[in-house]
């Protein structure tokens, strides 16, 4: 990206994107340790999304971490459409994921120099 307003407006989409992601997993995946046993699964589907959170934050994984948000949130976005919500969160989530995968990373690149 050559346009820095642009460029600093996407990485301020990608880091906020990710961190509340990483932040809503967490808070799932801890809310389900104190939960009935029935809990399994969301505490998996959370423990997994925090990892996949954590990929799409780096720069170097971005699109691997980011693939596995996209599938996580569609899939959670269908199992709450099954029954009968309207997540709207989510489907933001991932729009919004998916838009930064196929941009990739805005991060500066590393530029090196030769010292004479």
């Amino acid at each position: 990206m050559h346009n820095l307003p642009l460029r600093n407006a996407f990485l301020a989409l990608h880091l906020t994107l990710g961190l509340v992601i990483l932040f809503e997993s967490v808070q799932t995946f801890a809310h389900t340790l104190g939960a009935p046993a029935d809990h399994g699964h969301l505490m998996m589907v959370a423990g997994v999304e925090s990892v996949a959170a954590l990929l799409f934050l780096w720069p170097r994984t971005l699109r691997i971490g980011g693939g596995a948000l996209v599938l996580i949130l569609t899939v959670a976005a269908v199992a709450h459409i099954v029954r009968g919500e309207f997540p709207a969160a989510v489907m933001v989530y991932a729009v919004a994921t998916f838009f930064v995968c196929v941009h990739g990373s805005a991060w500066p690149a590393k530029r090196y120099t030769i010292a004479h």
